[in-house]
């Protein structure tokens, strides 16, 4: 107990139902461990410790009069800065909105609240969540809490070293190109990057874009398995929101799934630190029992294809923003710009390239079970380094082309979970991806989950 802000949500969840500890005290402990980390990481940037406590012991409250407890009755959550919060200022990373405060919750703000989840407060981003790197003109940026001189990754930076360093066991995160996976990989914690439509976002601008998704990050799978039942489920206002209710599999291991292995994702760069950890995973996976495979994947049509609609939706949802005030930050500006030169032909072979993608893999996943592949392709990085420019001494065109190893699975519709694989020699934290067939979130989890504790690597905590 004297460690309570190391304690997993789904432990700290059943010692307050059990009476055998507040939600105050609770609520105290990772105030105080915000306090002491936060200063050197910058991971929360808008703290309401006040109305935190005000819900804490109002779930106290709740408990002493015979009220029903929710999965998360008291648990701390943390929300990514992108995340409308009603009443708590909402930057979205940009200079634009430094003083925002917004009106109402995104619906995953109420699903947690419903589930007894207690705010905290805000995580950084980078603006609009564009880019792997969290960093920003209104906060600045995210550091590593494994090593403070390098990147914790992004866009959902903030929410992963809030997440490492024990300042709240749940924070929310959102994936287009890597957002939720590559933090999670570079901080040694667990990012889900669900279908399409399992966690519903609602929107009047782009509501049938698939690439972004919100979804859940946690320190243990098992945490990231809970939050995903308390923020997923239909929402007729999304246009693809899943029906089907989403319920963990039994965890019954992984003897006997087929596992497709792949080093590189079919020929991309990847760091030899990278390589080397990652490459310790197929043989865990074959001692649980798995057959495991080295496949020789061809992904190379979800290049254009993101790219494409990427630069569309952002033309979409900031062009007239970019327009109207040219305020936007450098990377967000280009993908506005990008945008600007995306042709109705340039779609359609978008849209042609993606559906013999998704036929492609549809018939890649009647053999195996999981793909397992790097989540990143190089470990964390320089914090003043604004993205990697070189691979092995191969020369990135911009700064997108370093997460390729991401975004080309966000093409695929399908769910994929970072899980920690271990530590390059010098201590910095690499991830591994478990990717699954789409709508199988449940499965992804599944594997993960024991992957991750025939390996314990997540128990490493930062030097902080």
């Amino acid at each position: 107990m004297s460690e309570l802000h190391f304690l997993t949500a789904t432990e700290l969840a059943r010692l307050i139902r059990a009476r055998q500890v507040s939600a105050v005290e609770v609520l105290e402990a990772h105030l105080d461990r915000i306090e002491q980390v936060n200063p050197h990481v910058n991971a929360i940037v808008t703290l309401v410790a006040d109305r935190a406590m005000e819900a804490a012991r109002a779930a106290d409250a709740a408990l002493s009069s015979g009220g029903e407890a929710g999965p998360l009755h008291g648990v701390p959550v943390a929300h990514k800065d992108l995340v409308d919060t009603a009443g708590i200022r909402t930057t979205y990373g940009s200079p634009l909105f430094a003083e925002h405060v917004p009106d109402h919750d995104d619906v995953i703000v109420q699903r947690l609240r419903a589930a007894g989840a207690v705010t905290v407060g805000k995580t950084n981003t980078p603006e609009f969540g564009t880019g792997s790197h969290t960093v920003n003109e209104v906060f600045g940026a995210t550091r590593n809490p494994y090593d403070l001189t390098k990147s914790a990754g992004g866009s959902s930076g903030g929410a992963a070293a809030a997440l490492a360093t024990g300042m709240v066991p749940l924070a929310d995160g959102s994936d287009m190109g890597g957002s939720l996976r590559n933090p999670a990989s570079f901080c040694n914690v667990v990012g889900l990057r669900p279908t399409p439509g399992r966690v519903p976002d609602i929107s009047d601008i782009n509501a049938w874009y698939t690439l972004g998704v919100p979804g859940p990050m946690a320190r243990t799978v098992e945490d990231v398995t809970l939050m995903l039942g308390a923020i997923a489920g239909f929402d007729r206002r999304s246009p693809y929101s899943i029906k089907e209710v989403f319920a963990p599999e039994p965890e019954q291991g992984v003897a006997g799934l087929r596992v497709a292995w792949s080093p590189d994702l079919g020929g991309l760069p990847v760091d030899p630190r990278t390589a080397a950890v990652t490459a310790t995973a197929p043989a865990v996976f074959e001692r649980l029992g798995a057959r495991v495979e080295q496949v020789e994947l061809d992904l190379s049509d979800a290049e254009d294809a993101f790219r494409t609609y990427r630069a569309w939706n952002y033309l979409l949802v900031f062009g007239d923003l970019h327009g109207d005030t040219g305020g936007l930050g450098p990377n967000t500006a280009w993908n506005v710009e990008q945008g600007r030169k995306v042709t109705g032909a340039d779609l359609a072979r978008a849209e042609r390239a993606r559906s013999r993608l998704y036929q492609r893999m549809a018939a890649f996943f009647d053999t195996y079970d999981v793909l397992l592949a790097p989540v990143s392709q190089v470990p964390p990085f320089p914090i003043e380094q604004p993205y990697v420019s070189e691979i092995n001494g191969q020369k990135l065109p911009d700064y997108l082309a370093w997460m390729r190893s991401a975004y080309w699975i966000s093409v695929l519709h399908a769910p994929a979970a970072s899980v920690p694989a271990g530590f390059t020699e010098d201590g910095l934290p690499v991830g591994v991806q478990i990717v699954g067939r789409p709508f199988e979130d449940a499965r992804v989890l599944r594997v993960a989950r024991a992957f991750e504790q025939a390996t314990g690597h997540g128990l490493r905590r930062p030097p902080l």
